[in-house]
């Protein structure tokens, strides 16, 4: 045990929460799967067992990134985002559809059978990326003519580029970005104006959604549909809703016990999307509320992360990749209890699923890389030509 512990750097608290969100997903996957069976076919312990090796691969990406100086990750962000548009084209291009439905976030990993959502990969790229480029001028007085070229027309290309077939994830995103160019210095009244432009590009975007429905079939209406339901008893979203807020009724204080569920024969999605329904009829009060604390626990840690880094790029990369998934956490028991409109935001390490599996593994091994770190200078990271790391990485 000591010998594996010598070469796990960084917080040992982050690293124990992420184990303990994995090792509890074990049983509540195994549960919700049964309505996967019912549908898709397979067994539950096929699921658990897929599970099961994609966590795996997970922690094998958590190692090698955490072992790996986080100034790499600075021009690395460069490098990949163009290889990121040519996915994300490369994905609305393909128009992919899963069983019957509109899946154009996807393409699938030829010769290993899993889905990629490529947009989980974009966000990650844009945050390092706003990251680089914020402290990257933390000393010099902003020119809004030049961030417009330098910051804002790659975030706004990738960003329209993931909208037509994720609204949740590109708002998400979005909001993220904003959070970050304030923490890191960008002046207000330009982060106004960049919000202004978001939401005045994003009404262009229904108009033209609207006149043209055969471009994007179904998303514009599957969003409204979607607010309506809300606040309403129709519709499939409302079906989820309700058979979600059965589960957590029934699940009481102590909730009815592991793999007993009843609505996971019934609820859509149970073992992803709506698996803290699930969690809370298992398991009861207490353990929704310990699932809570967990993932409070984790954001204190990034915090503790923040607070210790040595550099600018590495307090603004820790928030940008580690408040994300707090967010997404609490979207998805939000929409669970119904406080929230149905997005498809997973529940981080979790919810059944490979990309966000990975791409959450990924964004841990990027906060535990900067609490691994020693003393760095802003210079060294920053200075770095991406050419030069691609050289080296090869």
């Amino acid at each position: 045990m000591r010998e594996i512990l010598k070469h796990i750097k960084g917080d040992r608290t982050i690293w124990a929460l992420v184990a303990i969100l994995a090792i509890f997903s074990f049983m509540p996957v195994y549960s919700a799967s049964a309505n996967l069976v019912n549908v898709v076919g397979g067994s539950t312990l096929g699921y658990l067992l897929k599970h099961v090796v994609l966590l795996i691969m997970g922690f094998a990406i958590i190692y090698g990134v955490h072992r790996v100086p986080y100034r790499y990750f600075s021009g690395g962000s460069v490098l990949m985002l163009p290889i990121v548009f040519v996915l994300l084209i490369y994905t609305l291009a393909q128009g992919t559809t899963i069983g019957g439905a509109n899946a154009s976030r996807w393409i699938r990993i030829p010769f290993v059978g899993i889905g990629f959502q490529t947009s989980t990969l974009a966000g990650l790229v844009l945050m390092v990326y706003v990251a680089r480029y914020l402290a990257k001028n933390k000393d010099t007085k902003i020119r809004f003519k030049e961030s417009l070229w330098q910051l804002w027309l790659p975030v706004g290309l990738i960003l329209m580029l993931i909208l037509p077939a994720n609204f949740s994830t590109t708002a998400i995103i979005f909001s993220m970005i904003l959070i970050v160019a304030f923490i890191g210095g960008y002046p207000l009244k330009y982060i106004g104006f960049i919000l202004g432009t978001g939401v005045v590009a994003f009404a262009i975007f229904i108009l033209i959604a609207k006149a043209f429905p055969d471009a994007m079939p179904n998303r514009v209406s599957t969003w409204q549909k979607r607010i309506e339901n809300f606040s309403s008893s129709d519709g499939a979203e409302a079906y989820q809703v309700e058979k979600a807020k059965i589960a957590i009724a029934t699940g009481q204080a102590f909730g009815k016990g592991p793999g007993k569920s009843i609505q996971k024969n019934f609820l859509p999605q149970s073992s992803s999307d709506f698996i803290y329904a699930i969690i809370v009829e298992e398991y009861g009060l207490i353990g929704a509320i310990l699932i809570v604390f967990v993932y409070f626990l984790l954001l204190f840690r990034i915090f503790i992360t923040v607070r210790k880094a040595t550099t600018v790029f590495g307090t603004l990369l820790v928030i940008g990749v580690g408040l994300p998934i707090i967010f997404q956490a609490s979207i998805n028991m939000a929409v669970a209890t119904n406080l929230f409109p149905v997005t498809g935001q997973t529940l981080p390490l979790i919810s059944s699923g490979g990309t966000s599996i990975w791409m959450t593994c990924f964004a841990i091994g990027m906060i535990l890389s900067v609490s691994a770190s020693k003393e760095e200078t802003e210079e060294s990271i920053l200075d770095d030509n991406p050419l030069d790391i691609l050289h080296e990485t090869l």
